[in-house]
């Protein structure tokens, strides 16, 4: 082959079709790449450069350090510096704090029958901060939680409300109730774990009930209503003495409250995070003289008869003459400490010793004692007694017109007279001064205007002016029981010392108490002063026999068949405590028996009768009698076993 000869091609495999424009094939891998137009100039290619790291990382150190400094300061300010604070508010928050009230000490008569006790009973409290939209996930839980308490505690939910929803949000305790029954509180508890058992379940209902509590407590209950009312007194809401006894031991009888503290979940005990308690000291224990079944036989007397007179109000006081002690001391109107609420104010409190007025008849006793004391008369002393008798700027009589009397001292006393008591006081001195002065110095004695020695709310001593500031008027009227005043327990203790034997006992009234650990503490023993000598005091009773005895005595209606009864009657001029002047009278009548060996002192008085007699013997008498037959009967005292004195009452001239 010549090197002219053009070359032969081969031919190969046939190339596919290029493809059009609108179509373009995507260059598979390992594709050349496709040939740039013609006329295009490739552009230069510039090296990427990435920015430096450490900026970057310098300012994600600072953070992070930055936090990290700030987890360990709060962390060393929690647990370190603020421990203890932050570990006190957490438990308060988780612990709860109850009272536990002390149970108060019962009051008994001296048989140790119960006549104050207390019952078991609760205080229904609340958590405010539980009832809070935090705390319960909505706005209205004080307004759903008072809705379901009201009708169990009577309160109406405004109150209840409010009382959940506190001024002071930060405020964890208020107490809904005050000495709930068991009964009340089992309802809200069961209501309570209802909800909370439901709220388990069921996660749109919420346990508003949950910041209930409930706090041990006592309800004071008197077993006989309205009897010694006005001795015992009452218990007020917040749990301390409101008058009588409840308030004069008060501090013996409340005990010493304890503490309970637990851990609380949602308003339950946890009953595996402890607990610790300071125990409650429950209180005394008080024994008093009264004797119930006595105390009943009185205050059924007087109440009969108050009514029956149509009177303001009337006492009976009874008491042991050889000690002193008050086995009784009734009022009526009385009041039932068990319900205040249907109680009348005026007969709140003991009008036994809280009244003072003039004693009238039944105080000649001390005027007789005065002068047989001082040796001016004897019993058989002769007075003559006229119809009227001229002293100071005033004309005096006695109760009813009569010609001259001619009585003997022993008479003055059986006749109640005014006249006649006048001229036997007259002559304790040469002149009518040193007569006053000598008198006021028994009164004194004999207890007049000075406290009981009770220690009772509210007592009153009495007005007895000092001798030197009685008016002419007084002068007269005081020895026969006007222009003076006393209380319902002096004018007792006045016949008790004549019994006594001339020395007086102060009036007692617990004989003493009994403390948590069962020992019994006798109270202490009653101040006793001689005031007039043992002859004289068995002459005065021997007197007082002829007021009861003898058919001219004023007091026959208080005669008891089989024993000697020595006795006064009494009817004075009252002054109104509403106006200041005289209205109406005050009846009494006052004795002791057996006259010849006296155990029990009976005292009665009627305040304003309206209705039939409002003489002493008439409507006091047949109490007198009524509540010393009564009295003798249960302490069986025996009948008298000497004839009666039978002194003579008047003489022939």
């Amino acid at each position: 082959m010549s090197d002219r000869e053009p070359r032969r091609r081969v031919p190969g495999p046939a190339r596919p079709p290029r493809p059009s424009s609108a179509v373009r094939r995507q260059p598979g891998p390992g594709a050349r790449p496709a040939r740039r137009p013609s006329g295009a100039r490739p552009l230069a290619q510039r090296p990427l450069r990435l920015g430096s790291p450490r900026p970057r990382l310098r300012l994600v150190s600072l953070t992070l350090t930055l936090v990290l400094i700030a987890f360990v300061v709060r962390l060393l300010q929690v647990q370190a510096v603020d421990a203890s604070a932050y570990a006190a508010r957490a438990e308060q928050n988780r612990y709860v704090v109850h009272t536990l009230a002390a149970e108060r000490g019962g009051i008994t008569d001296r048989n140790g029958v119960a006549l104050a006790i207390s019952e078991d009973a609760y205080d229904i409290t609340a958590d405010p901060t539980m009832f809070s939209r935090k705390q319960l996930k909505i706005g209205d839980g004080p307004e759903q939680a008072a809705a379901l308490l009201s009708p169990i505690l009577g309160q109406s939910q405004a109150d209840i409300v409010k009382k959940l929803r506190p001024q002071n949000t930060n405020s964890r305790y208020a107490r809904l109730a005050t000495r709930q029954t068991p009964q009340v509180w089992k309802q809200i508890k069961d209501l309570k774990s209802a909800l909370a058992k439901k709220a388990e379940t069921d996660k749109t209902t919420v346990n508003v009930l949950a910041g209930v509590f409930a706090d041990p407590s006592s309800q004071r209950v008197y077993p006989n209503g309205d009897l010694a009312a006005g001795i015992l007194g009452w218990v007020n809401a917040d749990g301390q003495g409101g008058g009588g006894i409840e308030q004069e031991l008060n501090k013996q009888l409340t005990g010493k409250d304890g503490k309970i503290r637990y851990a609380q979940s949602g308003g339950r005990e946890v009953p595996t995070a402890g607990s610790t308690e300071t125990p409650a000291v429950p209180g005394s224990d008080v024994e008093l003289t009264i004797d119930r079944d006595i105390q009943w036989a009185a205050q059924h007397a007087i109440t009969e008869q108050v009514q029956k007179s149509r009177a303001d109000r009337g006492y009976v006081v009874v008491q042991d003459t050889r000690t002193g002690q008050i086995l009784a001391m009734a009022n009526s109107p009385g009041f039932d400490p068990n319900d205040l609420s249907k109680a009348d104010g005026e007969a709140l409190g003991n009008a036994a010793l809280q009244d003072a007025y003039e004693p009238g008849s039944t105080a000649k006793v001390m005027s007789m004692a005065a002068v047989l004391q001082e040796n001016a008369a004897t019993p058989l002393t002769h007075v003559v007694v006229p119809n009227r008798l001229h002293r100071g700027d005033r004309l005096f009589q006695d109760d009813v017109d009569h010609d001259t009397w001619y009585l003997t001292l022993n008479g003055v006393l059986a006749k109640s007279s005014n006249i006649g008591t006048i001229l036997a006081t007259g002559q304790l001195g040469r002149t009518q001064s040193e007569a006053d002065k000598v008198l006021y110095s028994y009164l004194r004695k004999f207890g007049i205007g000075s406290y009981t020695g009770l220690g009772f709310p509210g007592e009153t001593p009495g007005i007895l002016a000092p001798y030197q500031k009685w008016s002419t008027s007084q002068q007269y009227t005081i020895p026969f029981g006007q222009g003076f005043s006393i209380n319902a327990v002096q004018a007792a203790s006045v016949y008790s010392t004549i019994a006594n034997g001339g020395v007086r006992i102060e009036p007692t009234l617990v004989r003493g108490t009994k403390g948590a650990d069962g020992r019994f503490t006798p109270a202490h023993k009653p101040r006793q002063t001689r005031v007039v000598s043992e002859k004289t005091a068995r002459t005065v009773a021997q007197m007082l026999e002829s007021v009861v005895d003898d058919e001219q005595g004023t007091g026959i209606k208080a005669r008891i068949p089989g024993y000697n009864v020595a006795g006064k009657t009494g009817t004075a001029n009252r002054v109104d405590p509403a106006t200041g002047r005289y209205r109406g009278y005050t009846s009494s009548f006052a004795g002791f028996a057996p006259a010849d060996n006296p155990r029990i002192t009976v005292y009665c008085a009627i305040q304003n009768a309206t209705s039939g007699s409002y003489y002493g013997g008439q409507i006091c008498g047949p109490i007198y009698k009524q509540v010393m037959e009564f009295a003798l009967k249960t302490l069986q005292v025996p009948p008298t076993g000497a004839p009666a004195a039978n002194l003579p009452v008047d003489y022939k001239p």
